[in-house]
């Protein structure tokens, strides 16, 4: 079971919807966050993080990635300005023996709220690993904020240093993109930024270009989405942000059940959800 994908930030037109955001970060926490495993797991083994490497997480969310970086001896930084409790979540996870506001233990460990500029102290050393993990190309615009954060790394890490960005695979290979369609249909006609769109080749690739990165190899993880039951599944889905718009279009109450209902192709007779993905990354250089 895993993480999930769907930067919080994203714009959308209208009032935000009345939901209790430390529930969702907690959800996101507990059930949707290690969905992603693999994907890290992955380009940790590719990129050999361990005691020598110096990672630096853009939407470090609750913090997970993180952990296993540190896992592996790696010192890492992470910032995470859209979901402050998502934040508040990664520093009981990373910085358990420091006050909720505090930003350092052990010299080994720095968590902010800010852009990437703030996870720079006067001795800290260049980052030789950048990651920013919340896939995009699953909603339109979706990548609009990261360009800006990945914009302001090269100063921060070494020359050659690599930069990962992660990405939904294509639709037929996603069996949840189904289900996030869900989010579109019922988001009309607020259709537009934040609604669902298919997968691009190129993506990442676009991404990193803009920022000034040299791409520099890529690969593809399984990743499937498990929950154990539908409601979790609603609930790990809800906590990505991604059906907000439809829930501001139409109720909470419409919300979960189409959501259910399309859940329900992919329920087991056990009664567990389980929903086969594949998710793509793509390494970058510092110039």
């Amino acid at each position: 079971m895993t993480p999930t994908l769907v930067r919080q930030h994203l714009s959308h037109t209208g009032a935000t919807p009345r939901v209790d955001p430390s529930a969702r970060a907690r959800d996101w926490s507990e059930i949707q966050e290690r969905m992603l495993v693999p994907l890290y797991e992955a380009v940790y083994e590719r990129l050999e993080v361990g005691p020598g490497t110096r990672l630096l997480g853009l939407g470090c969310g609750s913090g997970l990635a993180l952990l296993m970086a540190a896992s592996r001896g790696a010192a890492v930084a992470g910032v995470e300005s859209d979901c402050p409790e998502r934040l508040t979540l990664a520093r009981q996870r990373l910085l358990p023996e420091t006050e909720t506001w505090g930003t350092r233990a052990r010299g080994e460990v720095r968590l902010v709220d800010g852009s990437p500029r703030d996870a720079v102290g006067a001795e800290t050393p260049a980052y030789t690993l950048v990651t920013a993990f919340e896939p995009i190309g699953c909603l339109a615009g979706d990548s609009e904020g990261l360009g800006e954060a990945l914009a302001a790394v090269p100063p921060l890490a070494e020359r050659g240093a690599p930069v990962v960005l992660a990405g939904w695979g294509p639709p037929e290979r996603c069996a949840t993109s189904s289900v996030l369609r869900v989010a579109t249909k019922l988001a009309d006609p607020l259709r537009g930024t934040g609604s669902w769109r298919p997968a691009l080749r190129d993506d990442l690739e676009e991404v990193a270009q803009r920022a000034g990165l040299r791409p520099d190899g890529s690969g593809r993880v399984a990743c499937p989405f498990g929950y154990a039951d539908v409601d979790s599944a609603v609930r790990g889905l809800l906590s990505t942000g991604l059906f907000d718009a439809a829930i501001r279009a139409t109720d909470q109450v419409q919300v979960d059940k189409e959501l259910a209902e399309a859940l329900h192709p992919h329920q087991r007779q056990d009664g567990t959800v389980w929903m086969p993905n594949v998710f793509r990354y793509l390494i970058a250089r510092v110039p």
